[in-house]
């Protein structure tokens, strides 16, 4: 059961907030083999046909030249961030203005994650819209289950 927890909640995280890094990767033919089979257990899922596979395919390739400076300005931010809150001279100020640089990022890739969202929403059907729904609730959960056993025993 932990499993399948796991995964579905994998699944979701990608689906809802890595599905656009990790397709990025894989327009370029160098998705990660991990990678390849989460995506590869969220497609079967959601039962998708493989017109429903070539026509996703198509929506993220076409998107690779938004997502790669999007994707590349987050993971810039996180350094920015992690290097602000180590260093020796760190302050408050320093670590909200790195904080505010990811959010920024954070917020400019949300955006075009609801574009490709609204250009992949109507390839699924009702159902797998659902099931796709029911994934990322599975992933709240888990979430909010790690986050209530942190510093309990």
């Amino acid at each position: 059961m932990k499993n399948k927890v796991l995964i579905c909640a994998l699944a979701a995280a990608i689906l809802a907030d890595g599905f656009t890094a990790v397709k990025t990767y894989a327009a370029e033919d160098s998705v990660a083999p991990a990678r390849g089979k989460i995506l590869q257990r969220i497609a079967e899922k959601l039962n998708l046909t493989d017109d429903q596979k070539s026509q996703i395919k198509t929506i993220f390739t076409g998107e690779r030249d938004n997502l790669q400076p999007l994707v590349a300005a987050v993971h810039t931010a996180r350094v920015g961030l992690r290097t602000a809150i180590r260093a020796g001279d760190a302050t408050e100020a320093s670590v909200r203005a790195a904080s505010a640089k990811v959010a920024g990022a954070e917020a400019d890739l949300a955006v075009e994650r609801m574009k490709i969202y609204a250009k992949i929403a109507p390839v699924l059907t009702d159902a797998q819209r659902k099931e796709l729904a029911d994934m990322q609730a599975n992933a709240d959960e888990f979430a909010d289950n790690l986050i209530a056993r942190i510093g309990s025993d």
